[in-house]
């Protein structure tokens, strides 16, 4: 047996302002979205944004439903409506923001700020990477809260290295 590993780059910046102009003009979009998830059960807020090659963004944001798992995450919202509207256009960036809402949550420490930054669940790191072949093009990733570190990875495919493609589908299991 041969042991293999993965590994993967990824960029930090300590806020929002530490961004590229166009990297933080679409984490704004996020943040803008995540104002209209709908997440009265689980009371995490998540707003996702997709730039595409033509300049256009789109939004998406987490429904929610009580017939839990009928909801749909905010990275599937917008990759699915960028994907329905403008059909082979790339996508060269998406932006994921997150924050929970509930009644308990825990204010920050004095003199720090809080961040409720997430990746994307396995899904959507499914679904993201499966646009990046699709399209022939990888989407730049953007995570992070309302404050705090944001992460910046060149490719969903860091996210889901051995991502599950079309053409295991026809193989035949031996």
């Amino acid at each position: 047996m041969e042991r293999k590993e993965f590994k993967f780059h990824y960029h930090t910046a300590e806020s929002t302002e530490a961004l590229e102009p166009r990297d933080a003009a679409l984490y704004r979009e996020a943040l803008e979205a995540m104002n209209s998830a709908y997440a009265p059960y689980s009371k995490f807020f998540v707003g996702a944004a997709v730039e595409l090659e033509n300049g256009v963004i789109v939004r998406g944001s987490n429904q929610e439903n009580i017939a839990y798992p009928s909801g749909l995450c905010a990275e599937r919202v917008a990759i699915f409506a960028a994907a329905s509207k403008y059909p082979g256009v790339k996508m060269r960036a998406l932006a994921i923001v997150a924050s929970y809402r509930g009644e308990n949550a825990d204010p920050a420490p004095a003199g720090t700020e809080k961040s409720d930054s997430v990746t994307p669940c396995g899904a959507c790191r499914q679904v993201i990477t499966e646009y990046e072949r699709l399209l022939g093009s990888p989407i730049r990733i953007i995570t992070g809260g309302e404050n705090g570190t944001v992460i910046i990875l060149d490719s969903a495919q860091a996210l889901l290295p051995l991502v599950f493609f079309s053409e295991a589908l026809t193989k035949q299991v031996k």
